[in-house]
């Protein structure tokens, strides 16, 4: 990546919060549902438009699950500086404990791609971990 993109994609902010969804959930099937809104912050002083999704979904057993697509719930939004989108979403897992992270494929309005880091985040269910 050049130093351009590595600049922009210091600008982009995603977090995550989860929750456990109980009533989709089976544990005796090894189905533990979760839900997730992500909170994308563009922190820059140009606009950025989302392409592209790539996720890896850790199970406690170590089973990854790669997930590419484009935009996210079927939208490429564009982010104004100081805005930020916010969507929800979910995963299933067959443990009650796993992990997402991954990365958004973006474009400035300058037509500059670059990748945004979605850090790592744990979807767990209640009382499971300490």
């Amino acid at each position: 990546m050049s130093e351009a993109s590595d600049h922009l994609a210091d600008n982009i902010n995603v977090t995550a919060a989860v929750q456990f969804i109980e009533g989709q959930s089976d544990p005796n099937e090894r189905r533990y549902v979760f839900a997730y809104t992500i909170a994308i912050h563009n922190a820059g002083s140009a606009p950025a438009q989302l392409l592209t999704r790539h996720w890896l979904i850790t199970d406690a057993d170590g089973r990854i699950e790669e997930v590419h697509g484009d935009g996210v719930v079927g939208e490429q939004p564009n982010i104004a500086p100081g805005d930020t989108h916010t969507y929800s979403s979910g995963a299933i897992l067959e443990t009650p404990v796993g992990t997402m992270e991954g990365r958004y494929g973006m474009v400035s309005a300058d037509g500059i791609q670059f990748d945004a880091a979605i850090p790592v985040f744990r979807l767990a269910v209640p009382g499971v971990l300490n």
